[in-house]
């Protein structure tokens, strides 16, 4: 074998094809990945731009060996390994083509099209540079041939949509046509491939099973110590007692290799990546190469900032009674983006630069920078980077809290203003921001500043997040909507726009009791609260948009006293509001063959269905504008493309990419995504009321008679099927387990692990009361071997073959459902898919047994 560092663009020159044998995995490239590889690229992109002198990113390696040599074809190389790294980039060229295509460059994107994507004088397969394994084959030559099933439900699809949005944004935020150039170079140019390449008669697949079942390697600060330790033959046993093995023990392995980043960071080293720690402190500590006594300071210098670094992650350790405050509260908001800045700051404070006062206000800035943006749903892209620059850009000459709120106001750092925050605080749908902790913590304090005389040990209550106005409410909380809608609106509209905003939301311990109850009933429950707000809540006559609205307001009054804004109080002018920001990302995640509603945008990004569609038809910036039907699923007639061009009509295009329409022009409702649906493509954490992942905690009886008793009132001609189909499910191996809210739901289990390594999934999720089979994609795709995207298809495949079940392809990252009353009917078919379920499963225990 021989191996060469080489650029991505020399990697693929020439008549050649790239095949990614039968034993590779399908493409598994999620949104964390491409998102980590795109805030490489853009740093790239930036330094290219600036003049910079860019190093280039390291990608890693591709394993190749020689595959069939045919005479006057194209040489082909078999893809050992790598193939995720060669699929992604060749989908980032492909948004990129479009991208440049869209921007009125057609001849940029021909020179990507023929340089980097296909071999121009070659045919059918060998056309294509890069040719997947079958199951992802067709996803990704319907990207390369831009058909209009480009950007499907897989991951294929996802990582061409991720791209073409990212293109899209940041060419918008750049305002200039020499951005996507720079894309283009630093792609080609800058990114660092090893390619290793097998000689013919070399076993492929075994070389191929040795690089995947390589044991563990060394760490950074394993690499890091180890060569420090060379350079002290003399000190080195003193040094590595004294000071290094203290420090080991105390962080524990993980924090040890985050200290020695944050080493880095705090020094100014602010664009050093964590995978790239050793090889930076090892050229930062090269000069000192045969001075043992200036590297046993380096390292005992060390080993005080660790000591540091453990009052930030354990702040008990603080003496400071206000500094302490400061940092239990980020340590409680969660995390590590806070961590360079906190550690600069108990530096300045440890070295009498400032004072620990100082430093605990400094960091109330930060707390209200990281509250008020997730209040305000603001893109978290870039916040790590902005923290990370911090530490060498804060201003020396005020005071350490005064040049904390200074940075954080700066330009392009978008910390939301007095205004955007009373505005998110109404409207947007706060239940879908940041991650459940983040949520309950903003409700949390926000009960603090009520400074009850008896506060809640919020340690040891087990409090949950509740909707006071209910998810699915029963007709009475839609009656009482009535009265408050506007004209054109709907009470299920109404309800959609109310019902996630800060607003509506309390903290309580009798979540289960409280459920869809009138509020009369939640009022009696709330009033025995001992938590203020619950009580203010409880004071209410009724509870609708009105009351909503007025709380809304109050919190927001509290929020401002919580956390301070940044200095200007007002977004700069010409500074876009992030919902649109949000808008035009919905709308590049969605699928091909898929549609939307005004309304369901409108409650994704906490506006109304009317702005929505003006935003829309005046925008060209809008990418897949077309996909925003009415409630109806109709083409609204006053759509138009927004670049005033003659294009084919958007229900012919819809058509092309597999939308169903029937002779009313409606689209097929199975194929709409709703809100929730578009929050989880844009990675929001999403919990419904009717879906939460079920604990293993084997069968309840009680919860067994009360889902029993719901499905025989509610759907008795399926109770038969279902019981039928849940006893064929324990014959199987499986067991059950039950939701905990009023509708009782059920969740077939099964356990494919062993008794070291449990492995549970489960496939369905049934609703007794709203009569729904949800299956539940979105949830086994992290599940092996469902995390193959071809068994979720043929999971599909198989239930759509069903009377009755009309899943989209398009929706298998998501939670699709089909009718309860399925089962009335075709229990015995349904079973033959449960066991082809639990034998696919077994199957793939036996595999990694």
């Amino acid at each position: 074998m021989r191996a060469q560092e080489i650029t991505f663009l020399n990697l693929i020159q020439g008549e050649k094809q790239f095949q990614v044998p039968l034993y590779q995995r399908t493409y598994s490239w999620g949104r964390d990945q491409l998102l980590r590889l795109w805030e490489d690229v853009s740093e790239l992109v930036e330094q290219h731009r600036a003049g910079e002198k860019a190093a280039p990113h390291f990608l890693g390696s591709v394993v190749l060996a020689p595959g069939q040599i045919q005479a006057g074809g194209v040489q082909k190389w078999l893809v050992v390994d790598g193939q995720q790294r060669l699929t992604t980039l060749m989908l980032a060229f492909t948004a990129l083509r479009d991208q440049l295509k869209d921007s009125g460059d057609p001849r940029g994107a021909e020179r990507v099209h023929r340089q980097i994507l296909v071999n121009e004088y070659q045919d059918a397969l060998d056309h294509y540079r890069l040719l997947p394994t079958q199951a992802d084959r067709q996803e990704f030559t319907a990207c390369i041939a831009s058909a209009p099933q480009a950007g499907g439900g897989g991951n294929i699809g996802g990582a061409y949509r991720f791209f073409l949005g990212a293109l899209a944004e940041g060419q918008e935020a750049a305002d200039s046509k020499g951005w996507l150039e720079a894309v283009e170079n630093v792609l080609k140019g800058l990114l660092s491939i090893v390619e290793i390449t097998a000689e013919p008669g070399d076993n492929v697949y075994r070389i191929f099973e040795s690089i995947n079942n390589t044991g563990v390697g060394l760490s950074q600060s394993d690499l890091l110590r180890n060569y420090v330790f060379m350079l002290l033959p003399q000190r080195g046993e003193r040094v590595y007692q004294e000071l290094w093995l203290p420090m080991q023990q105390s962080l524990g392995p993980k924090n040890l290799e985050l200290l020695v980043w944050l080493d880095l960071v705090v020094r100014g080293h602010n664009k050093t990546k964590q995978s790239e720690i050793y090889r930076e402190q090892q050229k930062r500590l090269q000069p000192l190469a045969g001075d043992e006594k200036a590297l046993q300071r380096e390292i005992a210098q060390l080993s005080e900032r660790a000591q540091r670094f453990l009052r930030i992650v354990e702040p008990a350790r603080e003496q400071s009674v206000p500094l302490r405050a400061a940092l239990e509260r980020l340590a409680g908001w969660g995390g590590q983006t806070h961590y360079p800045l906190a550690l600069h700051l108990l530096d300045l404070v440890d070295a009498g630069a400032t004072s620990p006062e100082d430093a605990a206000e400094a960091l109330t800035y930060v707390e209200s920078y990281l509250a008020r943006r997730l209040i305000c749903q603001t893109p978290t892209a870039g916040i790590n980077r902005i923290f990370m620059e911090a530490p060498k850009d804060l201003e020396t000459d005020r005071s350490a809290a005064e040049a904390v709120r200074r940075f954080l106001s700066g330009k392009r750092r978008r910390w939301p203003s007095d205004e955007e925050l009373r505005a998110a605080i109404r409207s947007k749908p706060f239940y879908w921001g940041g991650r459940p902790p983040q949520r309950s913590y903003i409700l949390r304090r926000l009960e603090e500043s009520y400074s009850p005389t008896e506060p809640v040990d919020f340690a040891k209550a087990s409090l949950s997040v509740e909707h006071v106005l209910p998810q699915r409410p029963a007709q009475a909380w839609f009656d009482l909507l009535a009265d408050e809608t506007e004209e054109g609106q709907s009470p299920q509209e109404l309800h959609d726009l109310l019902v996630h905003t800060l607003g509506n939301l309390t903290l309580t311990g009798d979540n289960s009791k409280l459920s869809n109850h009138p509020f009369q009933r939640k009022q009696q429950i709330l009033d025995s609260s001992a938590l203020r707000m619950n009580l203010e809540i409880a004071s209410s006559k009724r509870w609708g948009k009105a009351e909503i609205t007025a709380r809304a307001d109050r919190l927001w009054q509290r929020a401002v006293e919580l956390w301070p804004g940044p200095i200007s109080g007002f977004r700069p002018a010409g500074e876009e509001l992030s919902s649109w920001t949000e808008l035009r990302a919905a709308l590049v995640a969605m699928p091909s063959g898929t549609w939307t509603a005004y309304g369901d945008v409108a409650e994704l990004i906490g506006s109304h269905p009317v702005p929505v569609g003006a935003y829309l038809s005046a925008n060209p910036t809008a990418i897949g504008a077309y996909r925003v039907l009415n409630s109806e699923g109709k083409i609204s007639p006053s759509f138009r493309w927004a670049d005033g061009s003659d294009r084919i009509p958007p229900q012919e295009l819809l058509q092309s990419e597999g939308v169903q329409f029937d002779r009313y022009g409606r689209a097929n409702r199975s194929q709409r995504l709703t809100a929730a649906e578009l929050a989880t493509l844009l990675g929001k954490d999403v919990v419904q009321q009717t879906s939460h992942d079920p604990l293993p905690d084997g069968e309840n009886a009680e919860a067994a008679e009360r889902f029993r008793s719901q499905l025989e009132e509610h759907w008795p001609e399926a109770l038969s099927g279902v019981m039928a189909t849940l006893g064929f499910w324990r014959r199987q191996g499986g067991y059950l387990t039950y939701g905990r809210h009023e509708e009782t739901s059920c969740f077939p289990m099964l356990d494919a692990g062993t008794s070291n390594r449990p492995h549970v999934m489960w496939p369905f999720a049934l609703y007794p009361v709203s009569g729904a089979v949800e299956v539940v994609f979105q949830y086994l795709k992290d599940r092996s071997p469902f995390d193959d995207t071809e068994h979720r298809r043929e999971l599909l495949q198989q239930l759509n073959k069903i009377d009755g079940i009309e899943l989209p392809e398009a929706k298998l990252e998501l939670r699709p459902s089909f009718p309860l009353q399925v089962l009335t009917e075709h229990s015995e078919e349904i079973c033959e898919v449960l066991d082809w379920f639990v034998h696919t499963a077994a199957l793939d225990l036996a595999r990694r047994a």
